[in-house]
């Protein structure tokens, strides 16, 4: 698994089970909430600060999506995408990059395609038997609660990256 993981340029996520719990609420109004796990932002920025790409695929189109990815600094957005096997062909051409540099996270049937395809495939541990037996890893976290920090930090450890993006955490040598 480590030595998939150092070829690893862009992680690009599913949103609905990966980076949320799946469940979708709706206001009187008919305003669409999502819940969204901090640290699973937070790993995300700690990928960006050392060098790795991040984008969101999903099969639905959504505004909190795209709140979400502007607060993050995430500036590739695929929304409404039915085949997702179908768009990796138009990521690799964007992003100048092969199969094997990208790590992708589903949780559904509808990720098939494209966890097939790429370098690292992953899911949650609340995705479906189907994809579970066709991925690389399998998270113990669910969609929405940690899983994916967990793989920003696999990834980052692998590279031998992790120490140095989170030094700037740690206080300096002060005994006490």
């Amino acid at each position: 698994m480590n030595d998939k993981l150092k070829k690893i340029r862009l992680l690009l996520l599913d949103v609905d089970g990966v980076l949320t719990d799946g469940k979708i609420i709706y206001t009187d109004r008919g305003e669409e909430i999502k819940c969204f796990d901090v640290r699973d932002g937070h790993g995300l920025k700690l990928l960006m600060r050392a060098g790795i790409e991040v984008a969101l695929v999903t099969g639905r189109e959504s505004k909190v999506v795209e709140h979400r990815a502007h607060d993050l600094g995430i500036t590739s957005v695929y929304q409404k995408v039915w085949d997702k096997g179908e768009i990796l062909h138009l990521i690799l051409q964007e992003k100048g990059l092969s199969e094997d540099a990208i790590a992708f996270v589903g949780d559904d049937l509808i990720d098939l395609p494209l966890l097939e395809r790429v370098g690292f495939s992953a899911t949650v541990a609340d995705g479906v038997d189907e994809v579970k037996q066709r991925v690389d890893y399998i998270s113990p976290h669910r969609g929405g609660e940690r899983a994916v920090r967990e793989i920003c930090e696999l990834i980052l450890k692998a590279q031998g990256k992790w120490d140095e993006i989170t030094k700037r955490y740690f206080l300096a040598e002060n005994p006490r």
